[in-house]
């Protein structure tokens, strides 16, 4: 194997967040980011870093997929924005543009760290 790289995990702010009928999936995100933890420590010396990036809500069609009607969609989306400090949901290229950062050069010095992509709402 090659030294060198970088390692990206998806996690969510969910995983630091007490959220209804979310209680799985935080749990899953939760143990994907103590996964980053470890394998930081891990690939340090072959030279490959580990990060995660966190996103917050992303405007997708995750909700539809779900069987939630438009109604119900459109009433969380207001729900949440009220909470998000940008009031607004992410976008599928600004979770992108991030990727690539922790991908790229630019980031050449960060590892162990979960960047959060939320517009804000984790900090509350």
């Amino acid at each position: 194997m090659t030294s060198g790289g970088s390692v990206i995990l998806n996690t969510s702010t969910l995983s630091t967040q007490g959220r209804p009928y979310v209680s799985v999936y935080s749990a899953t995100k939760a143990a994907i980011r103590s996964l980053a933890r470890s394998l930081t420590v891990e690939l340090a010396e072959k030279g490959i870093r580990v990060n995660a990036m966190a996103p917050g809500y992303i405007d997708t069609d995750l909700a539809r997929k779900g069987g939630m009607s438009e109604e119900m969609i459109e009433q969380t989306k207001t729900q949440v924005h009220a909470q998000i400090p940008m009031h607004r949901s992410g976008t599928v290229d600004e979770i992108a543009k991030a990727v690539l950062f922790l991908a790229s050069d630019d980031s050449a010095y960060v590892t162990g760290s979960e960047l959060c992509v939320d517009g804000g709402w984790a900090q509350i």
